[in-house]
């Protein structure tokens, strides 16, 4: 199953892995503002990674709806001292960019993985620094920037429409040069996607549908509107963005028993339990002595 491929370079316990979130941002949905300090986005990536994330996802460009983009130099200011430290700390670090100057950057200072929100589309020279990087790469659904995406989020068959997106980008990307067995695919939940008429839901429910195109799939619900619409209150109020964790718990327990490679979320340690009950669940037990290991998103140097 693509959910169990092995991807060069990345952590490998036979379960769907935990991708923890650093926001290094003063505006991201969840935790805007709390990570903006190089010196505190470090300490919490390496927080994450003792309590249990096998990649720490290193950002500096909220994409958050109706987010303006920041500049080059800013971003690289941003993501560039964390992602040099946590690496050098033994993290499996992964950088959350549309730009291939930062990822190139990013993968100079020992990054691992680039993921890509904008699946290539928002930067003709991701295609070619992947390629030369040989870097694994996430590949999203995207259909537009924050900004505006919303607007894009018309669908006849959501299902049907983000599979068929993706496979076309993934052979875009591939037609670039970019090696496919290091590409994993991402529906993009919350991105051109609209809580009020259940395209997330839709997507999650027939994520097994995504498993033919023969990639591993990350997914990304951790905190999202459509979580926080489902949890409304009596007079129809979201719930808060971090009321929404025991929810995301619920979802990746879901996502790793249909069979995902990696969650990405804001809270590891409930995630990590949840990814190991799900995996004792699909084996029968079998993984029980791999639930006892130490955390594997961290080796020491």
């Amino acid at each position: 199953m693509a959910s169990m491929m092995k991807l060069p370079g990345l952590p490998d316990p036979g379960r769907c892995l935990v991708m923890g979130v650093v926001n290094v941002t003063p505006d991201s949905f969840s935790d805007g503002g709390r990570w903006f300090d190089p010196a505190r986005a470090i300490e919490h990536g390496l927080r994450m990674a003792d309590e249990g994330a096998d990649i720490v996802d290193v950002g500096g460009e909220s994409t958050r709806p109706g987010a303006q983009r920041v500049s080059l130099d800013e971003e690289l200011r941003r993501v560039g001292p964390v992602v040099r430290e946590l690496a050098r700390q033994g993290v499996a670090v992964s950088v959350d960019t549309m730009r291939a100057e930062v990822a190139d950057y990013a993968v100079e200072a020992g990054a691992r993985l680039v993921n890509d929100v904008s699946g290539g589309l928002a930067d003709p020279a991701m295609a070619r620094l992947v390629a030369k990087s040989g870097v694994a790469y996430v590949l999203m659904h995207w259909r537009g920037h924050s900004h505006d995406m919303q607007r894009r989020a018309e669908y006849t068959d959501v299902v049907q429409e983000v599979h068929d997106e993706l496979r076309r980008r993934m052979a875009a990307m591939v037609d670039e040069g970019a090696d496919p067995n290091r590409i994993v695919l991402d529906p993009g939940l919350g991105f051109a996607k609209r809580p009020d008429v259940g395209h997330n839901w839709a997507l999650l429910a027939h994520l097994d549908r995504f498993h033919d195109l023969g990639r591993p799939i990350l997914v990304g619900g951790s905190r999202k509107r459509f979580l926080g619409r489902l949890l409304s209150d009596a007079e129809g109020a979201p719930r808060d963005f971090t009321g929404c964790d025991d929810a995301t718990v619920a979802l990746t327990a879901l996502a790793a028993e249909r069979g995902a490679w990696c969650v990405r979320v804001h809270d590891v340690r409930p995630n990590a339990d949840a990814v190991r009950v799900a995996a004792a669940w699909r084996s029968g037990g079998a993984v029980l002595d791999e639930g006892r290991a130490d955390p594997i998103g961290r080796s020491r140097p």
